[in-house]
């Protein structure tokens, strides 16, 4: 009987180890997920806010809906742009999406 006890105790020390084994794959995989999504994710978010704080007025932009237009107005949370003379439209500050360039412009 003591044999037995002794024997299970062995086999408990031995456990613990494959058990770190058994969870590197997950750790792996985060590690993965991490670096190729979550991480380029955050940096273009930061980007954009950094985008969305420089805006001023007279810049020319694209919204992601495609509308273009130059920038008349701004407030904390919306921008007002001419989209044709005498016309302006309102939109969240959110929905510019970048600078126009080139001939666009």
């Amino acid at each position: 009987m003591i044999d037995l006890a002794y024997a299970m105790g062995g086999q408990a020390t031995g456990g613990q180890g494959a058990g770190l084994l058994q969870i590197a794959p997950f750790i792996l995989l985060f590690v993965v997920f991490y670096f190729l999504l979550i991480r380029p994710q955050q940096k273009k978010a930061k980007q954009h806010k950094a985008f969305l704080d420089g805006l001023k007025k007279g810049d020319t932009v694209v919204t992601s809906g495609g509308i273009y237009g130059k920038i008349t107005g701004i407030t904390d949370d919306a921008v007002t742009m001419e989209i044709a003379e005498k016309v302006r439209i309102r939109v969240l500050k959110g929905a510019v999406a970048d600078y126009v360039k080139g001939e666009q412009a």
